[in-house]
């Protein structure tokens, strides 16, 4: 069996500790690649872990606070789908046709923070706004950041600042 090593995303200082793993380099399929994430989330000691796939990579994130991290494959999305997850002032502030890189990002900015605050499925996205707009990436004590994936991807890391 081929041996899938996590990758530590080189990140400022601050931000908690994200690996990315990537099975199709290894070879693994898409259920070795969900064990293994859990796997590292288990053994980095961490009060709070987060972990997201989207075949052949999934992210994990470790901190001693609330931490949440989503990676997406950039594909077309129907406009339908970006009005369903904005806020008024996010449809405001829309370029007049997104690209597929800025919806899919949108949605990957606020799963990350939904994941963070507790229960991704609990956040209506209509209501949550995305960490895209927060100046310097700061919202109160929550930090975000957009994370270096492979191309045809995006990927967001959200945190409780200690």
């Amino acid at each position: 069996m081929a041996v899938l090593d996590p990758v530590a995303l080189d990140l400022p200082e601050s931000a908690p500790s994200t690996w990315l793993l990537d099975a199709g380099h290894a070879g693994l399929d898409e259920v070795a690649l969900r064990e293994r994430a859990r796997e590292l989330a288990s053994r980095c000691g961490a009060a709070f872990t987060s972990r997201s796939y989207r075949f052949p990579y999934a992210l994990v994130a470790c901190h001693s606070a609330a931490v949440g991290v989503d990676i997406e494959r950039v594909e077309p999305l129907e406009p339908a789908f970006l009005a369903s997850i904005s806020t008024p002032e996010e449809t405001r502030a829309q370029p007049t046709m997104p690209d597929p890189g800025y919806a899919t990002s949108l949605w990957s900015s606020k799963e990350a923070l939904a994941k963070a605050l507790g229960d991704a499925l609990a956040y209506d996205p209509r209501r949550l706004g995305s960490p895209i707009f927060w100046p310097q990436q700061r919202s109160g004590p929550w930090r975000a950041l957009s994370l270096p994936v492979p191309g045809g991807h995006v990927a967001w890391l959200c945190w409780r600042a200690d």
